[in-house]
């Protein structure tokens, strides 16, 4: 089994904006009201783009695939909600909490990858779920150990234990349940997606520990943690809603791994976090500023990594 991929899905925006639908639980959304909704989806559309151009002059191979206009989906920027690839060839889809966020998924995008060579023998469809107000957001709700088959989530109206749970076992991952928090207007609150605030590499994982209330949880995801060899790079809340969670390390040219994050995770970390990242892989940065305060989401969101077989 391998943790990192070098081939990344990404979903270009064609209406992008903030999503009213997401912003009930998203806390990190962000109005911008002085400024036009075609500027925002320009912006965006910049950003993306540029991402993509930094992504693939490392070596990563990048597909990119149009949002379409057919749909309401503001949020398509972020496919690895809806969607997750597997090294046997298994294709998992997920149960989604905005109901314009289900538009997203579309069975076109599977023939695509077909076309392009990769091999599915397998889809898992969890999206009847919806119908029970059950969800579970792909890899934003879990944060997979490939290599040590362990799944990381935090519970939070995006994802559901239960289903989690039957996740792991159709998957054959050992599941690692805790609670997130973040303080919002002096509340705890949970955490929307588990890949805002911890993100597993090869030899390293970063998390923030201090989202996690319950000391008998935080020492848990720890335990396994360092159980499985992974240097722990803890982060703090401030860092957390500055997106520096929300990283992916990746596969460039001749194998290189890649830790990749937004421009303002980047400039949250402390200069010791950045050399201990870097002795475990070459940090890339991308601005995303416009995406993220609208879409509430960051780096990691915006890349599906296919893990699938080719021919």
């Amino acid at each position: 089994m391998q943790q990192i991929t070098d081939t990344i899905l990404m979903i270009r925006p064609v209406n992008f904006r903030m999503n009213e639908q997401t912003a009930v639980n998203n806390y990190y959304q962000k109005v911008l009201d002085t400024i036009l909704p075609e500027t925002i989806n320009a912006k965006a559309q910049k950003e993306f783009d540029d991402y993509v151009v930094k992504l693939k002059s490392i070596g990563v191979h990048v597909i990119v695939v149009a949002d379409t206009l057919d749909t309401d989906t503001p949020d398509a920027v972020f496919p690895n909600n809806w969607i997750s690839f597997h090294e046997n060839g298994t294709v998992a889809l997920y149960p989604m909490f905005a109901e314009n966020r289900r538009l997203e998924r579309r069975e076109d995008i599977l023939d695509l990858l077909e076309d392009g060579g990769f091999v599915i023998n397998n889809l898992v469809d969890y999206t009847s779920a919806e119908e029970e107000q059950v969800f579970l957001e792909g890899t934003g709700s879990i944060v997979l150990d490939r290599v040590n088959q362990k799944a990381y989530c935090a519970l939070s109206p995006r994802a559901d234990e239960d289903l989690f749970i039957e996740f792991c076992e159709d998957f054959e991952y050992t599941p690692v349940i805790f609670n997130a928090n973040q303080t919002i207007n002096g509340q705890r609150k949970p955490i929307y997606h588990t890949n805002v605030m911890m993100c597993i590499g090869e030899t390293f994982a970063v998390v923030c520990l201090d989202c996690i209330d319950d000391k008998s949880e935080r020492k848990n995801v720890m335990s396994h943690l360092k159980q499985d060899g992974k240097e722990i790079i803890v982060i703090s809340e401030n860092q957390v809603t500055n997106f520096a969670g929300n990283m992916l390390q990746v596969k460039g040219a001749n194998n290189k791994p890649y830790l990749v994050m937004s421009q303002a995770a980047y400039n949250s970390l402390t200069k010791n976090q950045i050399q201990t990242f870097e002795k475990h892989a070459s940090i890339l940065s991308s601005s995303l500023d416009t995406i993220e305060a609208c879409g509430g989401g960051s780096a990691r969101c915006m890349m599906a990594e296919v893990f699938l077989p080719r021919e």
